[in-house]
């Protein structure tokens, strides 16, 4: 246990020296909000990979792939997908942000459509569909305090423990802002991702050498669902479908964009994430397969990360699991970060004089990220099992994903309305809540697919219609075509008008 609790304390205490060294005062709220949209490459490539590849890769995901075999490979094509979509995506959303000075995705949708409800509708769904996330983020800790206390904590105090450690870094969160969740990133990136690369290699050479091998694996561990299967022929084609799209809708995720200090840099950290990624999702998920024939993991193919870093002792156990609290903190700082600037500058009423911020803002952010951290404590506290917020949780996944006609037919087409934006997002989110509800898996019906894309064809045949067959009015046809051919002289006040 010494060892253990011992080196996560190390750990904090690395991140929170970074932290304090690097700490700057912000000037503004969009300075709190989006780090002063400073950020190299490298930074930028570690902190999306910090909030895009959770803690749960390492448990849930490596765990599908030690229970089911390749289906557990899917999360691979389509954080490829994602990664294309940052790298053509990049230049009108950061050239937007930096200009009209937008802090958070909601912001951006408001900018594209002229329209604060579809800010605060696309807010709405962001914060709703993210706390789910935050509340496992913080029960997923229990498990790695349970191992780390090698079986001297029980399960129920091990989440405690894990929320109390995530509520006190939630400390730098509240004071620094983004610029304290990229900087961390950095660190806690490296933690995650190179030393957890090099610890995933060290593993499929043990498993290799020790007889675990693929020859020894059933055939149904290399099938994919397809015509005749229960899920459907177009089930494996909706979630990564869903991944893709879906994945450029958290807000977390999103705010990335707007960190980097040019376009250029974005553009270089796409290229940085692609190999990375490939490299990393593949040798996990083959050790989750490779590992499935390990004595224990096939009753509990979510635990095959700290059962098969078993084989080293207590130091690797101990290294395991500081891996997952990196991965996991880098994902639920985003997350608080980005729903609180969500609730201040999207949801709450925003200044509109013009004058300076004065640091209401910042403090009312500040306020919404402490707040989210007691809820999603107390939520996680109070619930002795995870079994329905993770239904919760793929519910949630299956709405997000409802911002992308809206999102991404608004960046690269200019058709489309406020109106028609606003409807197609709640009747998409609705469609696939209902969906999802009745059918937990996949539609039969519909071939496979699963809820968040029935409803993405509602939704997007919705945005469509109203685009063709709305009346758009003189002056937004002009506000349009400025805004896609930044024509000199656009403000921010005759970008966004009142409704």
């Amino acid at each position: 246990m010494l060892v253990g609790y011992g080196a996560i304390a190390l750990l904090l205490l690395l991140i929170v020296v970074v932290l304090e060294r690097s700490k700057r005062a912000n000037h503004d709220f969009s300075d709190y909000a989006v780090a002063g949209r400073s950020f190299g490459s490298w930074y930028q490539t570690m902190s999306f990979l910090n909030t895009w590849l959770p803690g749960s890769i390492f448990i849930s995901f490596t765990g599908l792939a030690a229970g089911s075999g390749v289906l557990g490979f899917y999360y691979l094509p389509y954080s490829l997908l994602a990664v294309v979509l940052m790298f053509f995506m990049a230049q009108r959303v950061h050239d937007w942000g930096r200009r009209f000075d937008l802090r958070t995705q909601a912001d951006f949708l408001g900018l594209r459509f002229g329209s604060r409800h579809v800010r605060t509708v696309a807010a709405v769904i962001g914060i709703v569909a993210s706390f789910p996330w935050l509340v496992l983020g913080l029960q997923s800790l229990g498990l790695v305090f349970s191992y780390l206390s090698f079986g001297r904590v029980p399960a129920n105090a091990a989440i405690l423990i894990g929320i109390g450690f995530l509520a006190l870094r939630q400390i730098w969160t509240v004071r620094m802002g983004m610029r304290g969740v990229v900087v961390s990133d950095m660190v806690q990136g490296l933690v995650a991702y190179v030393l957890g690369l090099c610890v995933i290699l060290g593993l499929l050479v043990w498993l290799l050498t020790n007889g675990h091998t693929l020859d020894r694996l059933p055939g149904t561990f290399f099938s994919l669902p397809g015509p005749g299967s229960e899920t459907g022929p177009l089930y494996l084609m909706s979630i990564v479908l869903t991944g893709a799209l879906g994945g450029w809708c958290w807000p977390d995720i999103f705010v990335r964009l707007f960190t980097a200090r040019s376009a250029a840099v974005i553009k270089r950290s796409a290229v940085q994430i692609a190999p990375y990624v490939l490299v990393f999702a593949t040798a996990l998920s083959l050790l989750g397969m490779l590992a499935s024939t390990v004595p224990g993991v096939s009753a509990a193919p979510d635990h095959v990360w700290f059962i098969t870093a078993g084989v080293g002792g207590t130091v690797l156990v101990a290294l395991a699991g500081v891996i997952v609290l990196a991965a996991t903190m880098g994902n639920v700082d985003a997350n608080m970060q980005a729903c609180g600037a969500l609730i201040t500058n999207d949801v709450l009423p925003r200044r509109t004089d013009g004058r300076p911020d004065d640091g209401r803002e910042t403090a009312a952010a500040k306020t919404a990220v402490i707040v989210l951290t007691v809820l999603a404590a107390a939520a996680a506290a109070a619930t002795s099992n995870s079994q329905g917020l993770a239904s919760l949780a793929i519910i949630s996944y299956q709405g997000i994903c409802q911002l992308a006609p809206a999102l991404f037919l608004g960046i690269f087409w200019r058709r489309g309305t406020a109106t028609g934006a606003i409807a197609a997002m709640l009747t998409g989110f609705a469609v696939a809540a209902v969906l999802q509800a009745v059918y937990e898996t996949s539609i039969p019906w519909l071939g496979g697919l699963t809820s968040g894309v029935a409803g993405l064809i509602v939704n997007t045949a919705v945005y469509v219609g109203i685009a063709f067959l709305g009346p758009r009015s003189q002056d937004e046809e002009a506000r349009i075509a400025a805004l896609f051919d930044d024509v000199a002289g656009v403000t921010r006040a005759e970008t966004l008008p009142t409704q």
